[in-house]
């Protein structure tokens, strides 16, 4: 007896699981494979459209947890990507700015010097090369580096080097884009 209603129990939970896991769709990273997917949520409140415009300046200043993960802001942006690509929001309809100082900034450095300093290739490269072609903009702030002695030849040239970062921040903030803090 006791056998049967433990395999009713497993039965009904095994049940309980299936139904959840089609309750909601498969999560999408057709932007940014390497960042967060994207799981439109049916019958959102607020859901990115083809219509919809976003203007953002992400402010990088924390490392990822491990080095062969990307830095969060740089998931962030990635992963917002694959948000408004899922949606429908057409490229020219999001202007992204991220700013590197801090932390974050080991992780443009470029392979040659991430290498020496973790032991693996920069995981972040590949991803910043492909939003840049998307558009973001990016940025790393010159007083970081020159307080820090970092040589802007070590980091990617995907980067620009910015006289400041808060310079930046307010720049892009002047011109109406929201601000997120990484």
């Amino acid at each position: 007896m006791m056998v049967r209603a433990f395999l009713i129990g497993v039965f009904l939970c095994a049940v309980s699981f299936s139904c959840l896991a089609q309750m909601w769709p498969e999560p999408k990273a057709p932007a940014i494979e390497k960042a967060d997917p994207y799981v439109a949520i049916p019958g959102a409140a607020l859901s990115p459209t083809p219509k919809s415009s976003y203007s953002g300046i992400f402010d990088a200043t924390k490392m990822a947890k491990t080095p062969d993960a990307l830095i969060p802001a740089v998931n962030a942006v990635g992963g917002l990507l694959n948000d408004l690509a899922v949606g429908g929001t057409l490229r020219s309809n999001t202007h992204f700015v991220l700013v590197f100082h801090g932390a974050a900034t080991d992780g443009i450095l470029d392979n040659e010097h991430y290498r020496a300093k973790y032991g693996i290739d920069n995981p972040n490269l590949a991803t910043l090369s492909k939003m840049r072609k998307m558009g973001v903009e990016l940025y790393v702030c010159g007083q970081h580096l020159a307080g820090n002695k970092i040589d802007p030849k070590t980091l990617t040239p995907d980067v620009r080097v910015a006289a400041d970062a808060y310079l930046v921040l307010l720049a892009y903030q002047n011109k109406g884009y929201g601000v997120m803090f990484f």
